[in-house]
């Protein structure tokens, strides 16, 4: 069988955070039975012709499912056919990881957590939406050690509102003193449908600027360089050998398939994206087995802008014999006169087959990723 990444969605959530755009939802308790029963037959209809590598459960909030629909989701996970040495993983919240669905997890086969700190500071943390405190995520992180998880992200996010300097680098230095194996360092983006993009357009959002910002991406790489971190991606940081496997895929343009509500699937060059409603979901899967939103197969052109996009997040780059044998040219044949641009600018490394962004090209990635859309 074919080896695949599985990403499932689970969209519930106690309270929406105050800058999250990702499709999940409040006050849909009530649907909880109907979204397991609907997703075990998604499962059961496109995952199982699978060997599965790596796993995902995102949200959402996973751990905030009850104890009944989270042994559930348990039965139709066990009916997958694992790779050896799978990674699964499951994003959870601080006040939600109480110690019967840790031991449902782990029995599940979890082997990684991914907790959703965000900052180290209860003022912070009131000031973005969250709705746990400091007290509850140490309480929850030495609750899930006590379990036997001994492959743990933290996420972070700097860059906000009424954020400064030292209160970051006091989560940075908090967080890694900890010695998670993994932490996750996002800066804060205003997306629209948010409350804080409601804020900013009134005006009354204080948020730190660039350059405070860039000061704040400095000393997260000095910091967890000193604590023996290493930086594989533009946000991610690593013990040895803890790289998260599931993301690489996503970076290195790999397979994988999505269920759930607005959850999506690469496959053969082909996107697929379900609906974003729970009631659309349950209603399509119910119906027809299915519940497409969109389905793109991607042009030459579109897989090649994607692989430069996803693979440049990477420290180590892209590999140019890997874009040889994807797409049957050379790099060169696409991109001679912008990677001779950014070397030149001293914003790209090109060196031993593998072209990467310098540090000065992290701080400007996206204005070198725009040059790499094809006419």
């Amino acid at each position: 069988m074919k080896e695949i990444s599985l990403y499932v969605h689970i969209p519930f959530c106690k309270s929406k955070c105050w800058y999250c755009d990702f499709p999940s939802f409040c006050g849909k308790d009530n649907l909880m039975e109907s979204y397991i029963e609907a997703l075990g037959k998604e499962i059961k209809d496109k995952a199982l012709i699978y060997n599965i590598k790596t796993i995902f459960i995102g949200g959402g909030t996973p751990t905030y499912l009850s104890l009944d629909r989270l042994k559930e989701l348990k039965e139709h996970m066990d009916k997958l056919n694992l790779s050896s040495n799978v990674e699964f993983t499951v994003e959870c919240n601080p006040g939600t990881l109480e110690e019967e669905k840790l031991k449902v997890l782990k029995s599940m086969g979890v082997n990684r957590l991914s907790i959703g700190l965000q900052a180290y500071q209860n003022s912070l943390l009131k000031n973005i939406g969250r709705i746990h405190t400091i007290e509850e995520f140490l309480k929850n992180y030495e609750l899930a050690r006590k379990i036997g998880f001994e492959n743990i992200n933290i996420d972070l996010m700097f860059g906000l509102p009424n954020q400064n300097l030292e209160q970051w680098r006091e989560s940075i230095i908090k967080i890694a003193q900890l010695n998670p194996e993994h932490i996750s360092a996002y800066s804060l983006i205003l997306e629209e449908d948010t409350k804080f993009y409601d804020f900013y357009r009134k005006g009354s959002l204080n948020v730190p600027g660039e350059d405070v910002e860039r000061e704040m991406y400095k000393e997260l790489l000095l910091i967890l360089n000193d604590f023996g971190y290493k930086q594989y991606e533009i946000s991610n940081f690593a013990k040895e050998g803890k790289e998260c496997k599931h993301n690489l895929v996503y970076w290195n343009m790999g397979e994988y398939l999505g269920v759930g509500s607005s959850s999506a699937s690469y496959i053969e060059s082909t996107r697929y994206k379900n609906v974003e409603t729970i009631e659309e979901y349950i209603k399509g899967i119910s119906k027809s087995n299915e519940a497409y939103g969109e389905v793109h197969r991607n042009s030459l052109k579109e897989d090649i802008e994607e692989f430069m996009f996803m693979g440049l997040r990477k420290i180590e780059g892209i590999k140019e014999d890997e874009f040889l044998n994807r797409f049957g040219k050379n790099i060169d044949s696409y991109y001679k006169k912008i990677i001779h641009k950014h070397t030149a600018e001293g914003l790209l490394n090109r060196d031993n087959g593998n072209i990467r962004f310098t540090a000065k090209g992290i701080e400007l990635s996206n204005y070198i990723l725009s040059d790499f859309l094809l006419d």
